[in-house]
């Protein structure tokens, strides 16, 4: 598998709906095929295995992304949610759940594509109708689109994640001033 998915949001849907990149710039797809599909669900932690993906549940899973974003952008800032961003995702978190069972060794859930999509529609329900709704905020790069859950003391935090984006606004930060202040110090 694949290991290039990233899982800093705080929440399995709110990983879901960053998994198109840089919404306002290049627009990286993450879940451009079937395997980058199965790969997400099983990386993701929400099954340990999943059947074989095919292109209608590629074209699925990027609907109820895309309904899902809306949904959790709408929230963040207090607005209304857009009704058929809303029936997308009921619709998906009606499906049968992928459901989890008991083996000798320990926990294993399998599920189909459909399955493990409705695990994460339920997920994004029970995100946007709990208490972390207020700690919900954007990462504070501004080619980033994720949104985070902050649970930092003060919820102070600012970026999805230090790897993915607060080192870079950090260096690039560190070399502005360091221009700056070698600007400042040639001048008479």
């Amino acid at each position: 598998m694949n290991l290039d998915h990233v899982f800093v949001c705080g929440s399995p849907a709110l990983d879901f709906a960053a998994t198109l990149r840089a919404r306002r710039t290049a627009r990286f797809e993450m879940l451009a095929t079937p395997d980058r599909l199965d790969a997400w669900y099983v990386e993701s932690g929400i099954v340990d295995a999943v059947s074989p993906s095919r292109e209608i549940d590629v074209e699925q899973a990027t609907t109820l992304r895309e309904a899902l974003y809306q949904l959790v952008t709408a929230r963040r800032l207090g607005d209304d949610y857009d009704k058929g961003a809303l029936a997308v995702l009921n619709s998906a978190a009606r499906k049968p759940p992928a459901v989890p069972q008991l083996t000798p060794s320990g926990r294993w859930t399998a599920a189909t594509p459909e399955e493990a999509l409705s695990t994460v529609a339920r997920l994004a329900v029970e995100l946007l109708s709990g208490p972390d709704v207020p700690l919900l905020k954007e990462c504070g790069n501004p080619e980033c689109t994720r949104v985070y859950i902050d649970r930092s003391r003060g919820t102070r935090r600012q970026w999805c994640g230090m790897d993915s984006c607060g080192n870079k606004i950090k260096a690039a930060a560190y070399r502005a001033r360091k221009r700056t202040t070698h600007t400042a110090g040639k001048r008479p």
